[in-house]
């Protein structure tokens, strides 16, 4: 297998050259047959001689550089009903790696195995030091619900760590070890990188130990449904289960990345891996040394993204912005005076792109702060200053947003029909729909409206957040419901005993 490896690398920089050659005959073709007017030969396109050089030393000087700061990082959690919780793109397979050894041979004494008796497995990832007393960087699924964590340097040497703390909203950890005050280091990059830039990721993959592989950057601004901020590289260098936390890089050896996510059909590489950018990695990791946990801006607003078909209806001439669904009650929207049927243009002067942007750009600023928001209302733009909140724990938060919908098990978000393009004036509509909810399992679906609850018209969530309670109240284990669909209109019985 090595060889075959190994093959396919020099067949690989082979083709490489011939490239690089033919494109340089085809340059030196063209000057030849056009030249410049008075016959002297046109300069060489500069790019030919750069890759030639870049193919010729390789990445062995950035990867020599880099490789001593990354470290393998690997969790125990006792029992394995527990292990489950992790995520699997960095869990050990049982027997793995003695099937690697044992395939290739090694001697039986010199396999790794799991003492007689324990119930514990092992996680498997990587991370990086950035600084020389022991802090460095990695997933927070890596880390997460650990009962203890080590990590093992370049080297070989084994450290016991601790988490400092950890980001889940962008799976990213800061742990520490302590004892020395002159472990290697790197730095993440002050600049963004390009698409088309070459990076080198380095991690641990398989549990085998520090590897490295190259390719380039294939995409920025990766929005994979990780989470409300999600703001990926994309990388074809391959990346495979347990490089997780790992770096990727550029070619000076700064950090551009944290390695976090694959995708794969086959749970392999197939080219699409996806890093953390290190301006978020700065800012997380900042406040996770300083605070142990990171805070974040808040306006407290249902929002959705403004479609071609809104438009129009809004009155606006690009599908840019956010559309606010419903302000929270009590929230810094609300107090500030944003309604639904709003749509938030700017922030603090800078244009709003789509409803995500809105939310990775409050997010990134500190609560109580201060923030002028450009709202584009009935055909005018005001401006308005809000006072942003600090985002609320996740069981907080969702306690306090099921409590605002009034319906917390029926699974669907609401906001009044007027404040809704192209939904009319009457009802209530459906903005989202819980896939596993009682909802959806009737067949209500994003863009119904609800004209009646109980033989009663409702205008508004607070409408239909009384008729449930008074069907309640009365006993009753359903409540019907008349809504309009793409279909035409209809009646729905939604059951409420658990809601």
């Amino acid at each position: 297998m090595v060889k075959n490896v190994a093959s396919t690398n020099k067949a690989h920089s082979l083709s490489a050259r011939r490239l690089v050659l033919l494109a340089s005959v085809a340059a030196v073709g063209v000057v030849t047959l056009f030249g410049s007017p008075d016959g002297s030969p046109l300069p060489a396109f500069p790019g030919f001689a750069h890759a030639a050089a870049a193919r010729s030393t390789g990445f062995a000087d950035v990867a020599e550089k880099v490789m001593p700061a990354v470290i393998s990082v690997r969790t125990k959690i006792e029992g394995g009903q527990e292990m489950m919780r992790f995520n699997d793109e960095d869990r050990v397979e049982p027997g793995f790696p003695q099937r690697f050894f044992r395939q290739f041979g090694l001697p039986e004494n010199m396999i790794p195995h799991r003492p007689n008796g324990s119930n514990a497995e092992i996680g498997q990832g990587s991370g990086f030091f950035i600084s020389a007393d022991g802090y460095a960087v990695t997933n927070n699924h890596v880390v997460d619900k650990a009962k203890s964590v080590e990590i093992v340097t370049a080297d070989g040497k084994t450290y016991a760590a601790k988490v400092v703390g950890s980001d889940a909203k962008t799976d990213l950890a800061l742990i520490k070890v302590e004892g020395r005050s002159d472990f290697p280091s790197v730095k993440l990059s002050e600049s963004n990188p390009r698409v088309g830039d070459w990076v080198l990721a380095v991690g641990n993959p398989f549990g085998l130990g520090s590897t490295v592989t190259a390719g380039i950057i294939s995409a920025r601004g990766r929005d994979i449904g990780a989470g409300p901020y999600d703001d990926f590289i994309q990388i074809d260098a391959p990346v495979n289960k347990g490089n997780s936390g790992g770096p990727a890089f550029d070619v000076e050896g700064n950090v551009i990345g944290v390695n976090t996510a694959i995708f794969s059909p086959s749970g392999g590489s197939v080219g699409i891996a996806f890093a953390i950018p290190a301006d978020t990695v700065r800012t997380v990791v900042g406040q996770l040394k300083d605070k142990g946990a990171v805070t974040r801006g808040w306006i407290g607003v249902q929002i959705q993204p403004v479609t071609d078909d809104m438009t129009e209806s809004l009155g606006l001439k690009k599908a840019e912005g956010a559309l606010v669904a419903e302000p929270q009650d009590g929230s810094p929207a609300a107090k500030a005076g944003i309604k639904a049927g709003d749509v938030i243009t700017a922030v603090n002067g800078q244009p709003v792109k789509d409803a995500r942007d809105l939310v990775k750009r409050i997010g990134a600023m500190a609560p109580g702060s201060s923030v002028k928001l450009d709202i584009f209302r009935k055909g005018s733009t005001e401006a308005m200053t809000v006072t942003l909140g600090e985002v609320p724990n996740e069981q907080h938060q969702a306690r306090a947003q099921s409590e605002e919908r009034g319906l917390p098990r029926l699974g669907l978000t609401l906001a009044p029909a007027g404040g809704v393009a192209g939904a009319g004036t009457e009802g209530v509509v459906v903005t989202s729909v819980e896939p596993d909810g009682p909802a959806a399992s009737q067949g209500f679906k994003s863009g119904d409206v609800i004209l009646e609850v109980g033989g009663k018209a409702v205008s508004n969530p607070a409408d239909i957040r009384k008729a449930l309670a008074d069907a309640r109240d009365a006993g009753k284990r359903a409540v019907l419901m008349r809504v309009k669909t793409g279909e035409g209109t209809k009646f729905v019985a939604l059951p409420i005993r658990n809601a």
